[in-house]
């Protein structure tokens, strides 16, 4: 196994507890030289240390992992390429920050954040307005930007609301595939809430409004647009708020969210989140992937929901000690806005400039409901196979516009052959692999046959002996 040297994490750790070198060192049953020499990166962290430290202190492991190393280093990238002050930044320098100095990356991380977020709406505020860029206000950070990033830094699982709810479709006994019939029970007995389904939402929540909760009637009107999964889906939402409302809160509460706009998104979606786990039991809908392969239309069957509640609910099964595959989900459209992005890896696509058109994600949308699958190779060495899909949804009768998007979920290709999709594909061959970048801004493929501008840094000049556009370094 990879030596891994973890010496400031556990000088932090100590240092975080009140903790001497003498004292962590009998709390662990080691030589203080032994633990001197682990903080200064002479040995490497090894398992039963690591054991020792989550049976004493109940650290979670994933603190040391080398994943969110990783993460590091890919965002760390990102940042340095976009904002680099002229020296460039070696990726050994990189590696180090990141295994070394984890809590200063991730504050050059937020400060990079925050300049490209203030730079973008800079601009926008200045083409909206007719103004040079000198005349543009600085907005502050958008609340949904808030909310994807503290689900990120969560990988997508939030450990205590799927504890609950799991326990909660245990003792209501709710049965895969039937579970509208159990949620609509739970709200009339528990809460009084009559439900009614198929029923025409009022005026004011009509349009693409799902559910419609009357505080007074106790009433909850579903959309007669949703299938058997979707209603239930909104029922376990509205069961969220009633049973689990303090854990919400509290969760929204010590996200350190900017504003109180930003705390309501996050309810809505550890609500959101509640909902799955309830639905999808995590211990049985772990178990029902595993032995299907992770064969997404077919589990979906198995529970009665759709494409894209499972591709979302495969994204969040990280639990410590029964994880499922570290999967990145993605919702995107037709122009390549992405309206999810939710990952259990270190994978990502950048925040700005659009993503890859090479990614088989827009593929789908020429071949609609089929499920297509591409393994891709990034700039940094590593592999993956995709598999992306278009979900549709339209309420309106004849010529009324649809909504129409493609659904791609990813897995590093370490896990591709527990997967039904790798059948019949050649894992082995590189050469075979989609090369793929994060987005052109900061992709650093300088020949690419889909660039549509230079990385940041650099210059597309047209090259005449090719008859092609190549980028090229400013000089």
């Amino acid at each position: 196994m990879k030596k891994t040297f973890m010496g400031v994490r556990l000088k932090r750790l100590r240092e975080e507890r009140g903790l001497t070198q003498v004292a962590l060192a009998r709390a662990l049953e080691l030589s203080p030289s032994y633990l001197n020499q682990l903080e200064q990166n002479q040995r490497p962290l090894t398992v039963p240390v690591l054991l020792r430290l989550n049976a004493v202190f109940g650290v979670d492991v994933q603190l040391f992992s080398e994943n969110d190393e990783a993460r590091l280093i890919a965002d760390l990238q990102e940042a340095f390429r976009e904002h680099g002050a002229g020296e460039p930044v070696s990726q050994a320098e990189i590696r180090e920050l990141a295994a070394g100095m984890p809590g200063v990356a991730r504050t050059l991380l937020t400060l990079a954040r925050r300049q490209q977020e203030a730079q973008e709406r800079e601009a926008a505020w200045a083409a909206r307005m007719g103004l040079d860029r000198s005349e543009q206000p600085l907005a502050t950070r958008q609340p949904f930007e808030e909310v994807r990033d503290f689900f990120y830094a969560r990988h997508n699982h939030i450990d205590e609301l799927d504890r609950l709810a799991e326990g909660f479709a245990d003792a209501w006994q709710l049965r895969p595939g039937e579970m509208a019939d159990g949620l609509e029970a739970r709200l009339r007995q528990a809460h009084g809430i009559d439900v009614r389904r198929g029923s025409r939402l009022p005026a004011e929540a009509s349009g693409d409004a799902q559910r419609e909760f009357d505080p007074a009637t106790r009433t909850l009107a579903l959309s007669p647009h949703l299938t058997p999964g979707q209603q239930a889906f909104q029922m376990a939402t509205q069961l969220a708020f009633l049973e689990a409302g303090d854990g919400i809160d509290a969760l929204a509460a010590g996200a350190a969210l900017a504003s109180d706009e930003a705390r309501r998104l996050a309810r809505i979606g550890l609500a959101n989140y509640f909902a799955g786990a309830l639905i999808l039991p995590y211990t049985r809908f772990l178990e029902r992937a595993e032995a299907l392969r992770y064969d997404i239309e077919r589990l979906g069957r198995a529970f009665g929901v759709e494409f894209e509640t499972t591709c979302h609910r495969l994204s969040t099964l990280q639990r410590p000690e029964a994880r499922g595959i570290p999967f990145f989900f993605v919702r995107v459209d037709r122009a390549g806005n992405i309206s999810k992005r939710q990952s259990a890896t270190d994978f990502h696509f950048s925040r700005i400039g659009g993503t890859c058109p090479l990614w088989n994600v827009y593929e789908a949308f020429a071949q609609p409901e089929r499920v297509l699958t591409q393994l891709t190779a990034m700039p940094d060495g590593r592999a993956y196979l995709w598999i992306a899909r278009t979900v549709t949804r339209g309420y309106g009768g004849y010529g009324a516009p649809s909504k129409r998007f493609a659904i791609g979920l990813g897995c590093d290709l370490q896990h591709a052959e527990r997967l039904v999709y790798s059948k019949g594909l050649n894992l082995g061959d590189s050469e075979s692999y989609t090369p793929i970048g994060a987005g052109c801004k900061v992709c650093p493929r300088e020949v690419c046959p889909q660039r549509a501008f230079p990385a940041v840094g650099g210059a597309l000049v047209v090259d005449e002996n090719r008859r092609r556009f190549a980028p090229y370094p400013l000089r």
